[in-house]
């Protein structure tokens, strides 16, 4: 739960900070890569973290990440232009793509389906706690202080986790000689970074036909193809493929991708949304925000009633109906600007977003037995975090193509408000499409799954 903190905070407290950053070291057609560099560093990272969890243990893969994530926030605290605050946030990426899904693979090691669903209910509270705390010390460092203190205030958090970590949890993993996949990590993260690239930079940097576009894309697709050869003949594949055979494992690996994007549309533009068309403070717009992150957690701590009496699909089902409605009433909303509307569409999303991930999550968690457990929890947690990435690139050039065509700059509150209307429908389209997905899902009840767990042997405590 205190790992857990750690990127749960930083998830919101960056967002409701970004026009006192612009304003202090400038770089706003940039600022969107404060949120896909690392989305991205997290993304490629995860897999190889998961698979070095399932083969040397969870404990040091957890204490790597979190002194990642230690050193990346020092950095960012003494960023000096956009740049350089763009390259360390990188450096945070990795250290959040270790410790998010360690955490959750452990809690899958430590506890059964059923009480699983428990669980729930106290990791969310970390995610409704950090809902409220992220925006909060956002807005109060930004209006008070200095966006620095966004960063630094992760130094006592990390040394906490780590300290808590290494007195209270104890693993005996089996000791053999394993061979990673370097070439595979190496190949996934340069495609990633050619595609996303591209994606983010296309219409702005450079027309959409030019030959960068073309030679971003092309490069990096071909490294992704790249990529599924060099896992076919991998001794120990990186993001082994049979993950991507079972079909449960496949829908709600999409699923995960569509809620990625989804959060990440909303997090990273409702504040500048508020800020610039209803002249809310960084504070009030960041509680807006916090309505999102506070309605998840609620619905995640209850979902587990649900999908214990339902099953997983149909839970999936009812949390992106959910979804789409509160994304199509934030839509609507942004016609008309207005804090609490903006905050109540937020909510609704985030009530939604609930029912979908953390039942999804356990479904393809519960299917496999320990020494598969962290590349699945990783494979689900590396597609949430691509479809954030790929999210914020999208959004990003969505926007940012709207303010070019608008001409009235991008600091203009007309401007701004077309651009996060265009982000917001955007957003609608991503869930719907994510029902498809939950559509195809297997009708897995937990009777189904739960049997898997009687091959988890007892090797925590």
């Amino acid at each position: 739960m205190l790992s857990t903190a750690l990127i749960a905070i930083d998830s919101t407290i960056l967002a409701t900070a970004v026009p006192s950053i612009v304003a202090d070291i400038g770089g706003f057609a940039q600022f969107p890569w404060l949120f896909s560099i690392y989305l991205l560093a997290q993304a490629v990272s995860v897999p190889v973290y998961s698979k070095l969890a399932d083969t040397v243990g969870r404990k040091p893969i957890m204490l790597v990440g979190i002194g990642l994530f230690l050193v990346g926030s020092i950095l960012c605290g003494f960023a000096w232009d956009m740049t350089s605050l763009i390259v360390f946030r990188a450096v945070q990426g990795l250290g959040a793509g270790a410790v998010l899904p360690v955490s959750i693979t452990i809690t899958g090691d430590i506890y059964s389906v059923r009480e699983r669903a428990r669980v729930q209910g106290y990791i969310a509270s970390v995610w409704a706690a950090s809902s409220v705390v992220g925006p909060t010390l956002g807005g109060v460092f930004a209006e008070f202080a200095s966006w620095r203190w966004i960063f630094f205030v992760n130094i006592p958090l990390c040394l906490i986790a780590a300290f808590m970590l290494m007195r209270n949890y104890h693993e005996s993993v089996g000791r053999e000689r394993h061979r990673i996949d370097y070439a595979g990590a190496t190949v996934l993260t340069i495609g990633l970074t050619l595609v996303i690239l591209a994606v983010l930079e296309g219409g702005q940097a450079w027309e959409w036909l030019s030959w960068q576009s073309f030679v971003a894309f092309g490069l990096g697709g071909a490294l992704l193809v790249a990529f599924v050869f060099i896992e076919r003949r991998a001794a120990e594949p990186v993001l082994p493929l049979w993950v991507f055979s079972r079909r449960l494992i496949v829908t709600t690996s999409l699923i995960s991708l569509g809620v990625g994007g989804v959060l990440i549309g909303l997090t990273s533009y409702v504040p500048t949304f508020l800020e610039a068309t209803a002249d809310a403070s960084p504070l009030v717009s960041g509680l807006a925000v916090a309505a999102l992150t506070l309605g998840w957690p609620i619905a995640a701590s209850n979902a587990g009633r649900l999908f214990l009496r339902i099953g997983f699909r149909r839970t999936a089902l009812i949390g992106l109906t959910i979804t789409v409605m509160g994304a199509a009433a934030l839509l609507a909303a942004s016609f008309a600007p207005n804090v609490w509307t903006t905050a109540l569409a937020c909510f609704i999303v985030g009530l939604g977003l609930g029912l979908v991930a953390s039942p999804t999550l356990i479904a393809a968690q519960s299917s496999v037995p320990w020494a598969e457990r962290g590349v699945v929890t990783g494979a689900n947690m590396f597609l949430r975090s691509l479809g954030s990435a790929v999210g914020v690139a999208i959004f990003g050039a969505v926007a940012n193509g709207v303010i070019a065509r608008s001409g009235l700059g991008e600091h203009s509150p007309v401007a701004i408000q077309s651009a996060s209307a265009a982000v917001f429908l955007a957003v609608v389209v991503t869930a719907v499409i994510t029902i498809a997905a939950a559509v195809a899902m297997p009708a897995a009840h937990v009777d189904d799954v739960e049997h898997r767990e009687a091959e988890t042997a007892p090797l925590v405590e």
